[in-house]
């Protein structure tokens, strides 16, 4: 499919309820990496399935991430650190669209929110995740998402994301070669 159909692609609203990225890229890293220590940590991505859902506690996250576990259309994926791999430190909720995945909502667990957080680089691997992802559907990265207003800046700058129409954003293959190769260069 051509960059511009791609592009038309994208810009169609998906889903009845429409959630803004609200999340700070705190850093690009090539892990997560401890915010007091600088120690890096290997992580994994894994698919989270009703059956494990339980670790998700409904009130240490910001949204409704068992509705997203209940929405057939969407996979949500939690984010650890290899040697812990009980402890979520982030989640993120995907769809696959005819030439590009959709990013429904991305959160870091609230021990890596704020100015105490445990640690820095949540965001950013879970976004590489995605487009490694698309990558390997063979969507070229292509990765769209919508922006609350006030962030828009900040993902063009953070994530090489580049603002479409409206709240919409997309990350392209350039874009999304970086952060893969950033987050997953193994």
């Amino acid at each position: 499919m051509c960059y511009l159909q791609r592009i038309s692609v994208i810009l169609r609203v998906v889903g009845k309820q429409q959630f803004e990225f609200d999340i700070e890229i705190d850093r690009l890293t090539n892990s997560i990496e401890n915010v007091e220590t600088g120690e890096v940590f290997d992580t994994e991505i894994t698919l989270l399935t009703p059956k494990n859902f339980q670790q998700i506690k409904i009130s240490e996250w910001l949204f409704e991430w068992h509705d997203e576990l209940r929405d057939k259309t969407k996979d949500v994926y939690k984010l650890t650190t290899a040697n812990n791999p009980m402890i979520i430190q982030g989640l993120i909720s995907i769809q696959r669209m005819t030439d590009h995945f959709f990013m429904h909502l991305i959160e870091s667990a609230n021990f890596n929110k704020g100015k105490n957080k445990v640690y820095r680089g949540v965001p950013g691997n879970l976004v590489a995740f995605a487009c490694r992802t698309s990558f390997e559907a063979g969507f070229e990265g292509f990765v769209a998402f919508n922006s609350k207003t006030s962030l828009i800046k900040h993902y063009q700058q953070t994530l090489g994301a580049t603002h479409l129409s409206g709240l919409r954003m997309f990350i392209e293959t350039s874009a999304a070669h970086k952060l893969v190769s950033k987050y997953f260069s193994n």
